[in-house]
């Protein structure tokens, strides 16, 4: 979206913690950050050690709106600012943090429910007071209703893909073929190796696998803090780390089924990755992920927690070679509707009319 911006018409300021020193090329007010103490691959921004110098870059910049990424300090701190102000908010729903919470406190499940609780409070507190909320699937803005966030502003802004790139076209067996030393079908799980994702499970399908004794290749792109325990309870997967996307894409395009077994996902990128690269998704019926696939049609959805449904779904699309092809098909049909300039254009439409809204209400107040 950053590189979608209309220079002519806009003049964005970022605030942030972290970000890409390379792309960037906006102006940015980099904020200190601290890491979490249970993950140190997660930073939190901490705006009130340099308040005061946020306060004046944004009198000076005298914004017209306010886009807040998340319920972060940063993201309360530029409310309150906001709200005090007049200036109007717009947010987008990236991360699904309460979902997170039986995964962190697995060895403290007395205190889930109160950390759910404070998670769900801080929800209708941000949410709540923002004008436009942009929620990723229709699963997700449901969840948020249950918490007590106000449906009135939310609004359906998907993601989209670039199908150039994510592409069947970039299907290379052989590149495979070197790194395994065979022509097995092969099994791709793209994903931060974290324990959110639902690896338990993840590690109880391979297990399944291995016990039948089916003549497939496991791969898995990415790392995290569960890394190490990943490649101890996965022997014999083939791990990849964390790849550049020249080569994720043709690990995509060359696998056959996309493993997913995340549940705590606002959206699922991924699993879109993975369709419009041709290899069929089977994923966890759960979190926002589960919207992206038409079950029995694009892919299969499976009982979260249950590993063997997973491996009856995978035992399905490697014994009928028709019915994955006949879903490749269906879910690059579906992808491509998935477009960046079209949610760009709805996005800067959205940025206007609250800026005008904003304009309005000054007008109204000095009459």
């Amino acid at each position: 979206m950053i590189d979608r911006i209309p220079e002519s018409q806009y003049n964005y300021l970022f605030f942030c913690g972290m970000y890409s020193k390379n792309k960037m090329k906006h102006t940015i007010r980099e904020i200190p950050t601290m890491n979490i103490p249970n993950n140190h691959t997660y930073k939190v921004a901490l705006p009130h050690l340099c308040k005061a110098e946020l306060v004046t870059a944004l009198s000076m910049f005298q914004p017209d709106v306010i886009h807040i990424a998340t319920p972060s300090s940063l993201g309360f701190f530029a409310l309150n600012y906001a709200k005090k102000h007049g200036i109007p908010v717009l947010s987008i729903y990236h991360t699904h943090f309460i979902s997170y919470i039986k995964y962190y406190l697995k060895n403290l499940p007395f205190l889930i429910n109160f950390t759910k609780a404070i998670i769900a409070r801080t929800y209708r507190n941000f949410y709540n007071k923002c004008d436009v909320t942009y929620v990723p699937t229709l699963q997700i803005a449901e969840e948020l209703k249950e918490h007590g966030v106000s449906p009135r502003n939310f609004k359906l802004w998907q993601r989209g893909i670039n199908t150039s790139l994510f592409s069947p076209d970039k299907r290379d067996r052989s590149f495979i073929k070197r790194l395994t030393n065979n022509d097995y079908p092969s099994i791709l799980f793209v994903s931060r190796l974290v324990w959110e994702k639902n690896l338990e499970t993840l590690f109880a399908v391979y297990d399944r696998v291995q016990e039948l004794g089916l003549k497939v290749n496991f791969l898995v792109a990415g790392d995290g803090i569960a890394g190490n325990e990943a490649r101890t309870r996965m022997k014999n997967a083939f791990f990849f780390g964390f790849l550049e996307h020249e080569t994720l894409v043709k690990v995509y395009a060359s696998s056959d089924i996309f493993l997913f077994t995340s549940i705590s996902e606002s959206y699922g990128n991924v699993v879109i990755e993975a369709m419009a690269s041709g290899c069929v998704p089977v994923i966890a019926r759960g979190g926002g992920s589960q919207a992206l696939v038409d079950d029995g049609v694009t892919g299969f959805l499976c009982r979260p927690d249950e590993p063997d449904d997973y491996i009856e779904k995978i035992k399905k699309l490697l014994d009928d070679n028709s019915l994955r092809k006949k879903m490749q098909s269906e879910g690059l049909q579906f992808t491509s509707t998935l477009n960046w300039e079209n949610l760009a254009e709805e996005y800067f439409n959205d940025i206007e009319n609250l800026a005008h809204y904003s304009e309005s209400l000054k007008k109204r107040e000095c009459i």
